[in-house]
C-alpha cells in the first residue's frame, strides 16, 4: 500500500494508549481502595466475568489473581445464565467488566449478586449504566479514544481494563504479604519456576554430606573427602556447628606436612555458607558468585549446623543458570 507507514501507526497506537494509562492513573480515587478492600475481604474466590473483549480481559485478570495468591476463576457471562451461576458462592466477590455496562448478557449475573448479597465491583466507562448502578464499587475507565479512531474497536479501553486488573492484583498481593517463595508454589515450571526453587528443594542431605569433627587427622579427612566426592569437606565443632571448610585449594596450600596435620590446621574458618534452606536458588547462585572468588559448592546451615550441601551443577540441572 503506497505511503503506508506501519511504524507511524504503531507509534500512534502506543502513544494513544500510553496517554490513556497516564490519565487513568491520575483519575484513581477512593473507589480503587474500596475495591481492594472488598476483594481482600472475600472469604471465597474472586469471580471475574464479562462478555466479548471484556470477557477475554476478565479471563486474563482471573489468571493473574490466581497466580499471585488471590483465589479466582473466570465465569463467562453467557454460560452463567445456563448453570454456571452455581459456581458463584455467597463468600465470593464478583469483578464484572464491561465498557458500556449495558450488555444484556450480564443481567443474570447482576441479579444473582443482588439476590445473594455478593459484593460486585464494576470495571466500566459508565457508572450510570445498568452495571454501574448495580455495583457496590465502580472503577470507572477514563474517557479516552480507542486507538482505532472512527472504528471504536476495543483497544485503548481493554488496555485500561488489563492495567487496572494488574493494579488490583498487585495491591492484593502486597496487602497479603505474598512473597517470591509463595509465587513459586503456583509457578513450578519453566525458567521462572527454576529461579524460584528454594535451596531446600535442591540441596543434598544427611549421609551425602562430607563432614568430619575438629581434631580429625587429615588422612581420615582426605578419605571422607574422596568417598563423598564433592571436592570439599566440612569441619564441625563439639556442638555440631560448621566451623570450617577444606577445599582443594586449602590442601594445595598446606601440602607440606599435610598428612601430619589435623583438619582445623588446614581448614578455612568462617566459610561462605547458605542459610536458611528457604533461600531462593537464584539467591544461592548469587552467593556462589559474589564476592569473588566464585565457589562451586556451599554448605547449607540451620542454626549454625550443616543440614545440606548445594553444588553449582544442581543449579544447572534445575535450570537456574
Amino acid at each position: 500500500m503506497s505511503g503506508f507507514d506501519a511504524g507511524a501507526v504503531a507509534r500512534r497506537v502506543l502513544g494513544t494508549e500510553a496517554d490513556a494509562l497516564r490519565a487513568q492513573a491520575q483519575a484513581l480515587d477512593g473507589a480503587f481502595s474500596a475495591a481492594v478492600d472488598a476483594l481482600f475481604a472475600a472469604r471465597g474466590r474472586i469471580i471475574c466475568t464479562g462478555i466479548g473483549k471484556s470477557g477475554h480481559v476478565a479471563r486474563k485478570i482471573a489468571a493473574t489473581f490466581a497466580s499471585t495468591g488471590t483465589p479466582a476463576i473466570f465465569v463467562h457471562a453467557v454460560e452463567a445464565s445456563h448453570g454456571d451461576l452455581g459456581m458463584i458462592g455467597a463468600d465470593d466477590a464478583i469483578l464484572c467488566l464491561s465498557k458500556s455496562g449495558e450488555n444484556r448478557e450480564l443481567a443474570d449475573v447482576l441479579a444473582y449478586a443482588k439476590r445473594f448479597h455478593i459484593p460486585l465491583i464494576a470495571l466500566t466507562a459508565r457508572p450510570d449504566s445498568a452495571l454501574g448502578k448495580a455495583a457496590d464499587v465502580v472503577l470507572q475507565l477514563v474517557d479516552a479514544p480507542e486507538a482505532t479512531a472512527e472504528l471504536s474497536a476495543p483497544t485503548t479501553s481493554t488496555t485500561l481494563q488489563i492495567a487496572l486488573g494488574d493494579a488490583l492484583a498487585v495491591a492484593l498481593l502486597e496487602r497479603r504479604g505474598f512473597k517470591a517463595s509463595d509465587f513459586h508454589v503456583f509457578h513450578p515450571g519453566g525458567k521462572l519456576g527454576a529461579m524460584l526453587k528454594t535451596v531446600g528443594d535442591l540441596m543434598h542431605r544427611a549421609d551425602e554430606l562430607p563432614l568430619v569433627a575438629e581434631g580429625t587427622p587429615m588422612p581420615r579427612a582426605l578419605q571422607v573427602m574422596s568417598e563423598k566426592n564433592w571436592g570439599v569437606i566440612g569441619v564441625t565443632d563439639a556442638a555440631g556447628r560448621l566451623s570450617g571448610v577444606i577445599s582443594d585449594g586449602d590442601i594445595r596450600r598446606h601440602v607440606d606436612g599435610l598428612l601430619a596435620a589435623t583438619v582445623e590446621q588446614v581448614m578455612t574458618r568462617g566459610p561462605r555458607k547458605i542459610a536458611p534452606t528457604s533461600m531462593l536458588a537464584s539467591e544461592a547462585l548469587a552467593l556462589m558468585s559474589d564476592p569473588p572468588p566464585a565457589v562451586t559448592v556451599l554448605f547449607v546451615v540451620e542454626e549454625g549446623r550443616p543440614v545440606g550441601l548445594l553444588q553449582i551443577h544442581d543449579l544447572v540441572r534445575a535450570g537456574v543458570m
